[in-house]
């Protein structure tokens, strides 16, 4: 461990106040009412979190389920339910509070959207784009979850679709962003992107990623991408480090369909949805993205707009803005 990052854990425990060791007076379970919780059990600030979320939804009635694999490394009370990993782990459930970094909601997501139960993100890490409060938020995220006092909007998804020889090898999908990378970091990945139907160009690079709205602000972004507010519906394709005179970022309606082929004289490369899921793709395969056919729903507790978000993310200068005269 670096100093750094020692220093970093120790001013985690430092801003935690140690747990109570009181037992948690759980109320009356409130009928047909269970809050699922997901948490990067790995972080300290997320640990201590999830003990203080608990306590405040069982002291309102609220029951609480938990994966059983993350309950082993939570400090928790024998009211809250443990479950095995599955697709109905959700079933009952009317909102999913996910507390982590980046990495932590989008495998949050991963549940929302299978099981179409609305997520709500705390964030512990770095940026959070998808996330709606901050650590310090906890105390109102419990009340606004007690009170049902959040509103819940629809973010579009991609389907993501892989051919090779003809034939129909991976299906996926992604909330923010299918990214067809090289494989080997010596050599560059030939690749022709295409739009609806029709080829746009061909060149050498490390990549290309196909983003949505969502996904604007994070691998688009660093490879050069445009910001897109969340409200537009569009598509995103952004190379990555490409060799070539025209290789620009390109934004195509919600309805295209975008293909990035992968050329036979190249070295394989890999296909990656939302940095958590992989597959390899052999010289020649053919890469489908287009819009997704079940969006992820996000829980809001604020209507701040996508502009302050995004000066408050990113940490953007604005002194010397004057505004429109009134």
């Amino acid at each position: 461990m670096t100093t750094s990052e020692a220093a970093s854990e120790a001013a985690d425990r430092a801003d935690l106040a140690e747990p109570s060791d009181a037992p948690v007076s759980a109320a009356e379970p409130t009928a047909g009412r269970t809050v699922f919780l997901l948490a990067h059990t790995g972080r300290p600030a997320a640990v201590r979190s999830a003990e203080l979320v608990v306590q405040g939804l069982l002291r309102s009635g609220i029951g609480v389920r938990v994966l059983a694999e993350e309950a082993e490394d939570l400090p928790l009370p024998s009211a809250v339910e443990r479950v095995e990993a599955g697709r109905d782990v959700l079933d009952g459930c009317e909102l999913l509070v996910v507390l982590g970094g980046d990495g932590t909601l989008l495998r949050g997501a991963e549940f929302s959207r299978i099981s179409g139960v609305p997520m709500l993100g705390v964030n512990l890490g770095r940026v959070g784009f998808l996330a709606e409060a901050e650590r310090d938020d906890l105390d109102k995220v419990v009340d606004r979850v007690v009170t049902r006092s959040y509103e819940v909007e629809e973010r579009m998804t991609i389907d993501v679709l892989v051919r090779n020889d003809g034939h129909i090898v991976h299906t996926d999908w992604a909330l923010n962003e299918a990214s067809v990378e090289k494989a080997a970091r010596e050599r560059l990945l030939e690749v022709v992107t295409e739009v609806d139907g029709r080829p746009v160009s061909r060149f050498g690079g490390d990549g290309v990623v196909c983003a949505t709205p969502t996904g604007s602000t994070a691998y688009a972004f660093s490879a050069g991408g445009p910001v897109v507010w969340p409200e537009v519906e569009a598509l995103l394709m952004v190379p990555i480090s490409a060799h070539a005179l025209f290789a620009k970022p390109l934004v195509t309606t919600p309805d295209s369909v975008l293909a990035v082929e992968v050329q036979p004289q190249t070295p394989h490369g890999v296909l990656w949805c939302d940095g958590r899921r992989t597959v390899e793709l052999p010289a020649g395969a053919r890469v489908e993205v287009r819009r997704g056919a079940v969006p992820v729903r996000l829980a809001r507790l604020h209507h701040a707009s996508f502009t302050d978000r995004l000066v408050a993310k990113f940490a953007l200068p604005v002194a010397g803005w004057r505004g429109a005269p009134h």
